[in-house]
């Protein structure tokens, strides 16, 4: 097991703690790990960083390659003082990413009749089992098709689709002819879609004939050929319908096919510690960069078997999750700390009537987790035996670059990625410290540019300090005693109460320690005196009472925690949190209901909207 995945686990106190506490894995996972012990790992990121160009040569190997490189295996310049930013790997190699990951595994590893998805529908009757052989015949089908339909090489084809195995078969449709493809979540509205579609380019729609706004998209666009999916739980077909132009501004992040495919298979094989006879789920969607690069790409890469789930995780029950675990055996289980905190309200016992002794690896993705979360994680869901991975990347970055979140675990880079922080002048820290979280040279998986828009690219990532890669998102890390990187937030995600600045995600740690708290976010209020201060959303557990009493519990548990300064001033009874279908909390939206502000923009991703009403509704009245 590679010391990025189970290296031990600290889950640090409050300032008035006196110590942290240590979880060590259990012996039996490093039998036949990947990566033994530390000191393999330090070997092997040594290599990665003080000798690339060998390190990459030998991941590559493992790739099938029309035309090798015909250059330096990495280039590129950090620096726009020294002219244009740019990042070249293996330029001039040629390959095709859909023949790495579904022929060679089926032609040349001989795992034809190995499940590759097991696909569970949002109904427990709808199930299917779809092995390697299938999956590349149902690709090929798809990829003539959508050549029957004029898509060719350098189009861009847009997908609208739910978490159907349909969804897989196009978008590797697309990269087996060379189109790009452009996966709008299925969660997004017909105008979102329409933003979408225009900003890529496309002139292709593929969509379900049983999603919602399809009906709405052919008001807003014309002469674009939509290629749809007449979709039931028994029976998919496709016809042509009448066709749709659009104009578009176009505006994204750019990657290179090379890269993403070595780093994506790479950082899969690593961090989830992967073996052919795992059994791996990614609770994601698809239409998110999490799912393309850890539903898709990286584990077809490796030859895995992977559960492709439609549904939410509780419906029709809450062991859902549970449930589907026992029935495939699991053994690495990766999602966002929102579903673990919304399946801790529901406590242990539904958890009790499923076997969950597969399961040998846990892993975290999309926010920061809290302790209390992670605990029950680790504890209840891991029964104390399995490490839990805290993963930190972006959709630039594309895959992890294997770094610890506040207030949970430490871990190290991963290979390739050289991290560094900064202060506000630019000059590197050493030691213990904390600033910036910047990156001082490329791996393989970075971003390549802004499509259309090399100033914004600029701009965005490199002007700020030049010589390095700056987090978009404006990422704030401490590098502790024992040199581990831990992400204490972003930018947007930082208050400056009276001068002090502080992170909602230690806030939120703190309120979700209380025994009453099954989930918490906190945003900033304009404040007249303070400049800023904390407002602070709060669901209670079941059969819990918000009460003055509660209030005053979580007001003192805070200032115990990190201090006077970080007293919050409101805290809201929040019965649900406004949440995309994906799990994530819409923080944009409990800022504009903080503030009282109406005009609430585009909420077509939220999975319950009428939450929004209920928090406008009981919004504290000091804050009116």
């Amino acid at each position: 097991m590679s010391p990025v995945s189970v290296s031990t686990n600290r889950v640090v106190p409050g300032p008035q703690e006196p110590e942290e506490k240590t979880y060590h894995p259990s012996d039996g996972l490093f039998t036949d790990a990947h990566v033994p012990d530390f000191d393999a790992y330090l070997a092997l990121y040594k290599k990665s960083t003080e000798e690339p160009e060998e390190f990459w040569a030998d991941v590559a190997q493992e790739f099938y390659w029309k035309k090798p490189p015909s250059g330096p295996m990495l280039q590129y310049n950090f620096d726009v003082n020294k002219g244009n930013i740019y990042i070249k790997f293996m330029e001039g190699a040629k390959t095709n990413i859909c023949y790495n990951i579904l022929d060679r595994n089926v032609h040349e590893r001989n795992l034809g009749e190995k499940v590759a998805y097991y696909w569970e529908g949002n109904s427990p009757d709808h199930h299917q089992n779809i092995t390697y052989n299938q999956l590349l015949r149902n690709v090929c089908r798809c990829a003539n098709a959508l050549k029957l339909l004029g898509v060719k090489k350098g189009d861009r084809v847009a997908i609208y689709l739910p978490m159907i195995p349909e969804l897989v078969y196009t978008m590797l449709a697309c990269a087996r002819i060379g189109a790009v493809h452009s996966i709008v979540f299925a969660g997004f509205s017909s105008e979102s879609l329409c933003e979408r579609i225009m900003d890529a380019q496309c002139n292709i729609l593929v969509t379900a004939g049983n999603t919602k706004c399809f009906i709405k998209v052919e008001v807003w666009l014309f002469r674009l050929t939509v290629c749809l999916l007449v979709y039931t739980a028994h029976t998919v077909c496709t016809k042509q319908c009448a066709s749709i132009h659009s104009f578009i501004s176009v505006q994204g992040v750019l990657h290179t096919v090379t890269g993403y495919m070595l780093y994506t298979s790479l950082t899969f094989k690593y961090v989830f510690d992967y073996h052919h006879d795992d059994v791996y789920w990614c609770t994601a969607d698809i239409g998110w960069i999490t799912g393309h690069s850890y539903i898709t790409y990286g584990p077809l890469a490796n030859g895995a078997t992977s559960v492709l789930f439609e549904g939410v995780p509780v419906y029709p029950h809450v062991g859902r999750l549970w449930e589907i675990i026992e029935k495939y055996g699991v053994s690495k289980f990766y999602t966002a700390p929102t579903a673990i905190r919304l399946l801790m309200k529901y406590g242990r016992e539904p958890l009790q009537r499923y076997d969950l002794s597969s399961l040998c690896v846990l892993g975290t993705v999309g926010e920061p987790i809290n302790p209390e979360a992670w605990l029950w994680y680790y504890d209840v869901v891991g029964q104390q035996r399995c490490p839990v991975i805290d993963t930190f990347w972006q959709t630039e970055t594309v895959k992890h670059l294997q770094l610890s979140k506040p207030n949970k675990t430490q871990t190290c880079p991963f290979f390739g990625v050289q991290p560094a922080i900064l202060n506000e002048h630019g000059e590197e820290l050493e030691g213990e410290a904390e600033g910036y979280l910047v990156f001082r040279k490329p791996w393989p998986g970075i971003m390549r540019g802004v499509y259309g828009n090399q100033e914004r690219f600029e701009s965005t990532y490199f002007r700020k300090f030049p010589g390095f890669y700056v987090t978009g998102d404006g990422n704030v890390a401490m590098r502790d005693q024992d040199g581990y990187y831990w992400i204490t937030g972003r930018i947007d995600d930082m208050l400056n109460v009276s001068g002090h600045l502080l992170s909602t995600a230690e806030v939120e740690a703190a309120l979700t320690e209380h025994p009453s708290v099954a989930e918490a976010a906190v945003v900033s209020q304009p404040h007249a005196v303070k400049g800023e201060c904390l407002y602070c959303f709060v669901t209670l557990k079941d059969h819990k009472e918000f009460n003055r009493t509660l209030m005053e519990e979580l007001k003192r548990k805070v200032r115990e925690k990190i201090g006077p300064i970080a007293t919050p001033d409101f805290i809201q009874n929040a019965p649900g949190l406004p949440k995309t279908r994906s799990g994530k909390i819409m923080r944009r939206v409990l800022r504009q209901i903080a503030r009282n502000e109406k005009d609430l923009g585009d909420l077509s991703t939220l999975a319950d909207p009428k939450v929004v009403e209920v928090l406008f509704s009981q919004r504290c009245e000091a804050a009116a």
